[in-house]
């Protein structure tokens, strides 16, 4: 059995949307997923993408994939990058599949001189939490997510001259 991670390419959006759902399932979030094929499309394979995806494959079949893009740190005045989701199909966890794509984007940090990798995890979910924690993952507890969107952005939009 052959684990094997590579960038998305165009033709993949399918794929990554399937993985979008099956985590926002996990998540119980799947009445939040807008996205669609062509969105993804857009975003991962346009003229200037500013989001990027790998899929893990195990001989040959996609089981997981990572989402991630680069974000800035002022303290550290460099780059870094954030992964927004990671997922690994049920019957393929406990391989070191998630591992292999952290340790991915880890080197991918490494390589290109950037400060950090940061991403999110629920709460609630344990098992990823210990398997983050055993990765070296610090939980930055003392920090509150913000977010502003639909009728909220855009009256805070309006505050702009």
């Amino acid at each position: 059995m052959a684990l094997t991670i590579r960038p998305a390419v165009p033709g993949d959006a399918g794929i990554v949307l399937g993985f979008i759902k099956a985590l926002a399932d996990y998540e119980k979030l799947a009445h939040e997923v807008e996205a669609t094929e062509a969105s993804l499309d857009a975003a991962l394979f346009g003229p200037s993408p500013r989001v990027f995806a790998d899929i893990a494959e195990w001989d040959g079949e996609p089981v997981g994939f990572a989402i991630w893009f680069y974000n800035f740190s002022t303290f550290l005045g460099r780059h870094g990058l954030w992964l927004e989701d990671l997922y690994v199909v049920p019957e393929q966890r406990g391989r070191g599949i998630g591992k292999a794509l952290l340790g991915v984007l880890a080197k991918r940090c490494l390589d290109e001189g950037l400060g950090r990798l940061e991403w999110w995890v629920l709460d609630w979910n344990t098992p990823a939490i210990e398997i983050y924690k055993a990765q070296g993952a610090r939980m930055m507890d003392e920090w509150t997510v913000c977010r502003t969107t639909g009728e909220d952005l855009a009256r805070l939009a309006s505050a702009a001259p």
